[in-house]
């Protein structure tokens, strides 16, 4: 196969398009967050492990597609955006699914039990999380769009409005989070300080799910305003 070709059937016809599919992966694997936290309040532990797997095998097949992104994005290609640009929103990307990853390690790993407290109100709060990768998963699929209207018009406007509605949903996971801490500071001296701790840092974590994806938006954003 010649050099071309072989480009050609990683890229298609659009530099974005790889980026696209890198982003679906990211949510298949934030998706499974779920499925795993319904486990873990369910303390359902060897459903939760095999979720956990699937995460982490989820995230691996992320982490290729990365790679070979990065490898082969050609360089000389006239677009409106470079090359640099497209690669700083491919990390943004990446890191979403690291922090699903992360997240459901820690849980399985200590086998920790959301307190009865806490628990309805976190599987809200996970869904949310999925929601905003969602969105931007949502922003990312309109980037080939824009490239061809070489980020003008209507295109733009849409994005614009999709970044915004990211945002709202990023900020109902801070709420949530905020309000989850408040009842975890409520019930702290009645933990074991270790599992305090772990808990404390969970629930960053999964935080941080949505603060990734907000990230990509924000780097839609800067795109836009060039």
């Amino acid at each position: 196969m010649v050099i071309g070709d072989y480009l050609s059937g990683i890229f298609g016809t659009s530099p974005v398009k790889p980026m696209q599919k890198h982003m679906a992966q990211v949510v298949a694997c934030v998706s499974e967050l779920n499925i795993f936290f319904q486990a873990v309040v369910a303390q359902d532990w060897e459903k939760a492990a095999s979720v956990q797997d699937k995460i982490s095998h989820l995230e691996k097949e992320a982490d290729k597609l990365k790679k070979q992104i990065r490898l082969h994005l050609p360089k000389g290609m006239f677009m409106p955006v470079s090359r640099r640009d497209l690669l700083e929103v491919l990390t943004m990307q990446d890191k979403i699914a690291n922090a699903s990853k992360d997240v459901a390690g820690i849980i399985l790993g200590r086998k920790m039990v959301l307190p009865p407290v806490i628990a309805d109100d976190y599987l809200p709060f996970v869904q949310r999380c999925v929601d905003a990768c969602v969105q931007a998963q949502t922003a990312i699929n309109e980037l080939d769009e824009l490239v061809e209207t070489g980020f003008r018009g209507h295109e733009v406007e849409l994005v614009q409005s999709m970044i915004q509605e990211l945002d709202k949903i990023e900020s109902d996971t801070d709420k949530l989070q905020m309000k989850i801490r408040h009842v975890v500071f409520a019930i702290e001296k009645d933990l074991p300080p270790i599992d305090a701790m772990f808990l404390y840092k969970v629930i960053e974590r999964t935080g941080d799910v949505a603060d990734r994806a907000q990230q990509v938006g924000s780097r839609l954003q800067l795109l836009l305003a060039r």
